[in-house]
């Protein structure tokens, strides 16, 4: 088996994209179609000869198919015979508007997967040639720019972290299923891919075969277009990131800095910068009303672009990106000095010793309360007493970020604005003070 050409291309591309990673364990999303069924036969055929390395495989049963269970019993025999570890897990798919049922499927696949795979292991995807091909052909029809044309990447990181790899990805169907009829291995057929109704089986089995016939090398040709579309995406997005590093002012965009790119490396930078939050990209439409709104504003002008998740505001020459919070904030009675201390909305209140305020007395109860902007104090080293919402908007503090903020009381006095000023009275060296840490 390891002097095929299927196994030689398999093996690099697998050192070429886990090398380090490989020790930490592979697992394997094992469907029971010819692509994963071989991937399995060759990562075995991989151990052996490569020693240290863990190999495991997971079945995901989506229950959208009569067969599911069939192809399960049939995917837990294969690695029984093997002998590698296997799991079946069942998802359940929620009907959404909007989403098509392949996609609902694909994402309850990558989460059931990343759940239930070895903690640090590599996922390895059974995608190859022609399934790339049929990507960019999906991609195209939708009208996608660069980035989606450049179809799958070789490799790719969940939002969790966890690293993906096809080791396939480079290889076609027919030399797969080629090396499946020489080494005899049984596989399931999904009846589901026959019905052209889906569009991705309509390009497999209508459009793809006519182009092979037609071009000679079709399929390697559209790979090193798909290549080339990558490696631009790259570079686009070195630029990308030097340009938003330049306007990132903490977890901000710096508006001055912004406007001193073309027009469509702003564009970028907002891109990414909302892309880093995990905000899915605006419409067109909507990426021109941030811009111009931000860009083009007057300095005490209320920008405000409404997006799905939250919106984009500005606020003191910084555009910020503000998560919908429907969370309703409470007082917080403190028992004790607690090292941390939820806040309701998924950030945390953090304690710690050191320059602050002084530490309560005994007769002193603690409480944390919230939009007492109205409520008058004098901050340390600051002139005269005045109200929070005063303070607040000298500190540069959004206008929809004040009530949020932490007030530490003593019995009925404010004595701290957590992670911005303490009360001058209640001030100490060798004292306490609280920060507030955000949601993860």
């Amino acid at each position: 088996m390891e002097s095929t050409g299927v196994y030689k291309q398999f093996a690099s591309a697998l050192e070429a994209q886990c090398h380090a990673r490989l020790g930490q364990g592979l697992t394997i999303a094992l469907s029971g179609g010819v692509d994963s069924v071989v991937l399995l036969h060759l990562c075995q055929q991989y151990i052996t000869l490569n020693a240290g390395i863990k190999l495991e495989a997971i079945y995901v049963n989506h229950g959208l198919s009569d067969n599911a269970l069939k192809w399960q019993a049939f995917c837990a025999q294969l690695c029984t015979r093997l002998n590698i570890p296997f799991q079946a897990v069942s998802v359940e798919i929620q009907a959404q508007t909007r989403t098509s049922l392949e996609a609902q499927a694909r994402d309850a696949r990558y989460a059931a997967l990343d759940t239930h795979a070895l903690k640090s292991a590599t996922l390895l995807l059974g995608q190859h040639a022609d399934d790339q091909v049929e990507t960019f052909f999906i991609r195209l029809k939708r009208g996608s720019g660069l980035q989606g044309l450049g179809a799958m990447r070789a490799t790719t990181q969940l939002a969790s972290g966890r690293y993906c790899a096809r080791p396939l990805i480079n290889i076609e169907r027919k030399d797969i299923e080629a090396f499946a009829h020489t080494f005899g291995l049984s596989h399931i057929e999904d009846e589901s891919n026959q019905s052209d109704v889906f569009d991705r089986n309509f390009l497999r089995n209508q459009v793809m075969p006519l182009l092979k016939a037609r071009f000679t090398g079709f399929v390697p040709s559209v790979l090193r277009s798909i290549s080339l579309l990558q490696s631009q995406q790259t570079l686009i997005d070195e630029i990308t990131n030097d340009d938003l590093a330049a306007c990132r002012c903490g977890k901000e965009l710096e508006v001055s800095n912004l406007a001193t790119l073309s027009a469509l490396r702003q564009a970028n930078v907002v891109r990414a910068w909302l892309s880093n939050k995990g905000v899915s990209m605006p419409t067109q439409k909507q990426l021109l009303q941030i811009l111009q709104q931000t860009l083009h504003a007057k300095e005490d002008a209320q920008v405000h672009v409404q997006l799905r998740a939250g919106s984009v505001k500005c606020y003191n020459g910084l555009m910020y990106w503000v998560f919908n919070n429907t969370t309703e904030l409470v007082d917080i009675p403190m028992a004790n000095l607690a090292k941390k201390t939820p806040l309701g909305d998924g950030r945390s209140l953090v304690f710690v010793e050191g320059k602050g305020i002084r530490r309560p007395s005994q007769s002193e109860s603690i409480t944390v309360r919230f939009a007492q902007l109205n409520e008058k104090i004098k901050p340390l080293g600051k002139p005269g007493r005045n109200t929070v919402k005063h303070w607040l908007k000298a500190a540069k503090v959004p206008s929809w970020e004040r009530d949020t903020i932490p007030m530490i009381y003593y019995n009925d006095t404010l004595v701290a604005v957590a992670g911005i000023f303490i009360n001058e009275d209640y001030a100490a060296q060798s004292g306490i003070n609280w920060q507030v840490e955000d949601a993860e």
